[in-house]
């Protein structure tokens, strides 16, 4: 039987050069996951000033309300929880600042911080029940940074205060002052909140929040120095 012979292709035994140039043209660095600027590489104190510049933007987003998605795009709790340790502190009387000397801390403190973020988290919750089109973090970032009327008021009561603590006169400048910034933190958090509420919804979505506001608002008249 005649043997038969196949023919086989030469392997070209070249070596193929796998180096390469892993480096990205561009001058900054691209996060993966969405294509922005990784900020792993940068300079803590680059980080520091771009948060805090973020943070007074959003201060001036409530200051001058108008329907913005700012807060609800960049959403953070740096803001909130800056306020609330400042209206914290500056809600706490003699007495108490007395007796966070000597114990872990004044009851006006942790009643503060348990009202304004227990309080943030159900109105956040009923938004949510009620079909709003929005996200936890989100909405206690709007109901946060929307406090920044009544910290004025209250650090503008405080100084009234100092004058007299009794005058009638001047209990109602404070009640004036108050009111306003009631009115202002509950306007502007329905500006950046109105839009992601459903329309047939939206007094069931906004009466928790005046109710949270007032309630704020009623610490800060009734706190006497």
């Amino acid at each position: 039987m005649a043997e038969t012979t196949l023919d086989m292709p030469e392997v070209d035994t070249t070596e193929i050069s796998l180096d390469g140039d892993m480096e990205i043209p561009s001058s900054e660095k691209l996060d993966p996951t969405d294509g922005q600027p990784s900020t792993l590489d940068e300079p803590v104190s680059t980080t520091i000033k771009r948060d805090l510049k973020m943070i007074g933007e959003k201060f001036f987003h409530v200051l001058v309300p108008r329907q913005s998605s700012k807060l609800l795009k960049d959403w953070d709790l740096w803001g909130p929880l800056v306020l609330c340790m400042f209206m914290a502190m500056m809600l706490q009387n003699k007495q108490s600042l007395e007796d966070m000397k000597s114990k872990d801390g004044g009851p006006e403190f942790a009643t503060f911080f348990v009202i304004y973020w227990a309080g943030a988290l159900i109105i956040t919750i009923n938004t949510i029940l009620l079909g709003g089109s929005i996200s936890i973090f989100q909405c206690m970032c709007v109901l946060g940074y929307c406090v920044v009327p009544l910290a004025v008021a209250l650090t503008l009561c405080k100084v009234i205060l100092l004058v007299d603590a009794d005058s009638t006169g001047l209990f109602v400048v404070r009640s004036i002052i108050v009111l306003i910034a009631l009115a202002w933190s509950i306007f502007a958090s329905t500006a950046f909140l109105v839009e992601s509420q459903p329309m047939k919804r939206k007094i069931l979505v906004l009466y928790p929040i005046g109710l949270f506001y007032f309630v704020i608002s009623w610490l800060v008249i009734s706190h006497k120095g």
